[in-house]
Parts: C-alpha cells; sequence; structure tokens
C-alpha cells in the first residue's frame, strides 16, 4: 500500500497580509515617534537670550557630526575672576562672523535646547546663532569707557551741578572809599 501524499502546505493570504502589517507598524511607528521627538527639541527653546564678553576659543570638533564649538570669557565687574560661557554654533556663516571679531568684546544671542540625547548636535545645551560686537567697556554701573573717540563734549558727572562760566564784573561807577590809614576830613 502506498501512503496518500500530504496536501502541500499553504499560507493563508490573509495571515501572511496580518504578518506583515504588523513588521510595519513596529518598525513606522518608532521612527515616526523619534522624528516627531526631534522636531519638537529641535524647535523648542528651554531658554534663549544674549551674554557679554570676549571670545577666546572657537574651534570645529566631532566624530563624525562636526560642530563648532566655543568659549567665551565674561567679566561681571574689572578685577574679578571671568566666568566662562560653552557655547556651540551650527550655522558656518555665524561661526565666520565670530572668528572676525575674535579678541574683541562681544554679545553672543543664544537658544537653549534641553533633550537632545547625542552630542551630534552639539556638545553643549547653548545655539549661538547671532554675534554682535560691542563699542563700549562697562567699568562699573554708571561708568563706560568708549572705544570710538566722543565727537561731543561730555556732560558733567551725574550728581555735581554745572558751574555756571564766570563772567568779568562790570567797571565800578561809585566813588573810592577812602583808605583806612588817612584820618577822615574835619567840616
Amino acid at each position: 500500500m502506498s501512503s496518500p501524499t500530504p496536501p502541500p502546505l499553504t499560507v493563508e493570504p490573509r495571515r501572511r497580509t496580518s504578518a506583515l502589517k504588523m513588521i510595519f507598524w513596529l518598525l513606522l511607528v518608532p521612527i515616526v515617534l523619534i522624528v516627531g521627538y526631534f522636531a519638537v527639541v529641535l524647535k523648542w527653546n528651554y531658554s534663549s537670550g544674549e551674554r557679554a564678553g570676549w571670545v577666546q576659543k572657537l574651534s570645529r570638533k566631532g566624530w563624525l557630526c562636526k560642530t563648532w564649538e566655543g568659549e567665551m570669557a565674561m567679566v561681571s565687574m574689572p578685577g574679578a575672576i571671568p566666568e566662562k560661557f560653552l557655547f556651540t554654533v551650527r550655522d558656518e556663516a555665524v561661526a565666520d562672523s565670530i572668528n572676525k571679531v575674535m579678541g574683541k568684546r562681544v554679545t553672543l544671542h543664544y537658544e537653549e535646547k534641553v533633550g537632545l540625547p547625542t552630542t551630534c548636535f552639539g556638545d553643549t545645551r547653548h545655539f549661538v546663532n547671532r554675534v554682535g560686537q560691542v563699542d563700549e567697556i562697562p567699568l562699573a554701573p554708571g561708568i563706560v569707557v568708549p572705544i570710538k573717540p566722543a565727537l561731543t563734549p561730555t556732560p558733567p558727572s551725574i550728581g555735581t551741578p554745572a558751574a555756571p562760566p564766570v563772567q568779568p564784573a562790570p567797571p565800578s561807577t561809585a566813588p573810592a572809599s577812602p583808605s583806612p590809614e588817612t584820618p577822615p576830613a574835619k567840616s
């Protein structure tokens, strides 16, 4: 007797499509979530502001993703120990303008990004997007030394009244008084 041959194994089309849909959703959903997270984190700022000081260092760093990493010395008062402000620049034009004003007093406008999981975007959380040069150096509150010569005379200091201009006294028309050494005339 011959044994009957088993029927061929066939996968139902419905099972095949459900397995493909499951693999598709298992790959697509995490990718969409990750891309959405990065879009939100890169668009949203935790804080933004400006800092002033002297840029000491700016260099292009990174193993795979190259970014400009810099260091600025900020001095609050003359003679005080400078505080370092570490920052990242992603735009080449901004990095070029920082290189042009290196060693001069500048203001850097930054945006602080929180939640970037890799250093591929930069080593710091502070991303500089604008730079400006400062033309005066404040020594203390109320005292400013201009770098460019002033074209107008400086006003008097605050708290001291301006002295009126000195004018010569008009000539006197009254008769001269007798000197004290001569006795007065008797009448």
